[in-house]
């Protein structure tokens, strides 16, 4: 069996990765940098669905590159997403990440109210005096809450990353979010994760920074 081993030096295993899911993608129409956004989403989940269910807005990809460039805040619904985006790549640019799923006045809100502790994350993170992105991968309700806040005028994210993952509720609020003028990238479907969030947040970071828009 160690005859089918296939032998990669650690800094390249990441490199050829992306080479095997290339190849087993094939030909495909998808551009960049959507296409960097979609291998990334591979990557992390050794799911090929991803090649066929994530949405973009028109220049979502885009447009959050540029704002991560221009310093722009990221606020998760998870401490798993928080852990897995690459935190110092963000701070080169001049921005950080916020959770504030476990501040001890989110959790005595959420509880007093009725409604999430991922709810009230998003009306934090809407009060953020900054350019803001938002990349949730767990909670619908911390969709549908910002989608109520993003109608109501109370926030302009400048790009939301929508892949709640899960049954009650997930296909409902990335439909409803779709309908938003504001830049998404959703994984239409019951399927997406914490893990996705961070993946889509790092393929817009690492993004070639040769690139012109």
């Amino acid at each position: 069996m160690l005859d089918k081993i296939e032998f990669v030096k650690p800094g390249d295993i990441e490199a050829r990765s992306m080479e095997i899911i290339a190849g087993e993608l094939g030909e495909t129409d998808w551009k960049e940098p959507e296409f960097s956004v979609v291998r990334r989403c591979i990557h992390t989940s050794a799911d090929f669905d991803y090649n066929t269910n994530l949405r973009f807005s028109q220049e979502a990809c885009k447009k959050g590159i540029r704002a991560l460039r221009a310093g722009a805040d990221i606020v998760t619904d998870t401490r798993m997403a928080m852990s897995g985006i690459n935190k110092r790549r963000l701070a080169e640019y001049g921005g950080q990440v916020h959770c504030f799923i476990d501040d001890e006045t989110v959790i005595k809100e959420a509880k007093e109210r009725g409604v999430t502790r991922s709810a009230i994350c998003m009306e934090r993170g809407a009060a953020i005096k900054k350019p803001v992105i938002f990349a949730i991968g767990n909670a619908p309700t911390a969709l549908i809450r910002l989608y109520e806040l993003v109608e109501s005028g109370a926030v302009r994210p400048e790009l939301v990353i929508g892949v709640p993952v899960g049954f009650v509720n997930v296909v409902e609020s990335k439909e409803l979010f779709m309908r938003t003028s504001v830049p998404w990238i959703i994984a239409a479907g019951r399927k997406g994760g914490s893990n996705i969030a961070a993946a889509i947040c790092n393929a817009l970071l690492y993004y070639k920074d040769e690139v012109e828009f």
